[in-house]
């Protein structure tokens, strides 16, 4: 069987006077060296595409991290200087691809912004600068170094008892990195809390009920997919759904 495909969403870049659409190539490598599935980058286009059409021809969703972030706007609030820098054309697709891989079923992990993007397609919000808040840490990325200082793993999260996450990392503490400065506030009612950080940021959500493999974490595990047994773990599971929804979705 060949390996199955899943979608990955673009982020808008300018540059070289015109703008492109491109996915970073630590989640798209780490795709397919550990959870073996290839990508299709689908570009930030918004309600100009077909979405139901993309997801026709894909095993799953992965939703990756970015130096954007989502806008407030999409969460009731309004927007201010810091709270960005934005990419409207990715949360015009990420939003709505979210929630129709929810409800046909498909495979779908969050990254990062991604986790963010999940908790607010499903009706929850977010809070900037999260180390600004009372009895907060900082989760923002080390102020120096080369990419592995910046990814480095040092912050525990606690993972819940029989979450989802549970059944693939185990329940209890493991260790991640931490690279983010917004964070979900009021948690989605469509969403279940897996992990947490010592001082209550939520680090991993999934979907309650979902039809499939639907997870969101805060950290990075594509940066160490091939290293370290958490990031691992999590997308060999990824990759065990993609593998099953690619063999659903073939069979005669």
């Amino acid at each position: 069987m060949s390996k199955p495909i899943i979608a990955v969403p673009a982020d808008t870049r300018f540059f070289q006077n015109t703008t492109w659409h491109a996915a970073q190539q630590q989640y798209i490598g780490a795709a397919l060296d550990v959870a073996g599935a290839m990508s299709f980058i689908i570009p930030a286009l918004g309600d100009a595409q077909d979405i139901d059409a993309m997801l026709d021809r894909v095993d799953g969703v992965m939703i990756t991290g970015s130096r954007s972030n989502v806008s407030p706007a999409l969460y009731g609030k309004t927007p201010e200087e810091r709270d960005g820098p934005f990419d409207p054309g990715r949360d015009a697709t990420t939003l709505p691809m979210i929630r129709r891989a929810i409800e046909r079923g498909l495979p779908l992990l969050c990254i990062c912004r991604g986790i963010q993007e999940l908790n607010v397609a499903l009706g929850g919000t977010l809070v900037s600068e999260v180390q600004e808040l009372d009895g907060r840490i900082d989760h923002r990325q080390p102020p120096e170094g080369d990419r592995d200082a910046l990814f480095v793993i040092r912050q525990p999260v606690h993972i819940g008892e029989g979450s989802c996450l549970a059944g693939i990392l185990g329940a209890g503490e493991v260790q991640v990195n931490s690279l983010h400065r917004q964070a979900i506030s009021d948690v989605a009612p469509g969403l279940a809390v897996e992990a947490i950080a010592p001082d209550g940021t939520v680090e991993a959500v999934s979907v309650i009920d979902a039809k499939n493999f639907a997870v969101g974490v805060q950290w990075h595990p594509e940066y160490w997919a091939r290293t370290d047994d958490t990031s691992r773990k999590l997308f060999e599971a990824f990759g065990e759904a993609v593998r099953a929804s690619q063999a659903a979705r073939t069979a005669p």
